[in-house]
């Protein structure tokens, strides 16, 4: 059964309903003075073709939403099925890269090996988007491998299985 409600009036419920979506899983990767820094997100989604374009939206009550506000380079990684440690290492306050390896794109941002596709960006637009800030990257440089993604829907990890 279904139930109508004001989103407004129950946050609680809105952001069940939200849960019903499943979606990809995504660490996105920036550089500063002070090293490396990620964040996952599973707000992600392309935007253009031509030119070449990608979003994703950090919560402004993330304690690194003002780096990422800022970045004018970052890379998104979306997360295979059996990257489920990796998305749980960029939940925690260190950020992420204590014992994970990366190396540096083109750029500098810190890009981590195994992800089944690479976007690495520019910023090319930031908008308000009430709690969140809708990013928008121009893509500079792709990479992309075969495999099974990491799902996240309901609070859950999960993964995908193909049929034909």
């Amino acid at each position: 059964m279904t139930t109508d409600f004001d989103p407004a009036g129950d946050p609680l419920a809105f952001r069940h309903a939200l849960g019903a979506y499943g979606t990809g899983v995504t660490v996105v990767t920036t550089q500063t003075t002070e090293g490396p820094v990620g964040i996952t997100a599973n707000s992600f989604a392309s935007v253009s073709l031509d030119p070449p374009l990608v979003l994703w939206s950090p919560a402004k009550s993330s304690r690194r939403f003002n780096i990422f506000r800022h970045a004018l380079h970052f890379s998104i990684h979306v997360l295979g099925a059996d990257q489920r440690d990796v998305a749980a290492a960029f939940t925690r306050p260190t950020g992420g890269f204590d014992d994970l390896p990366w190396e540096p794109s083109a750029t500098g941002t810190p890009v981590i090996p195994g992800a089944l596709a690479r976007f690495d960006c520019t910023l090319h637009a930031a908008h308000d988007g009430g709690d969140h800030e809708i990013i928008i990257g121009r893509v500079t440089a792709v990479s992309h491998a075969e495999g099974a993604p990491l799902i996240f829907q309901g609070g859950h990890y999960g993964g995908f299985s193909f049929t034909s």
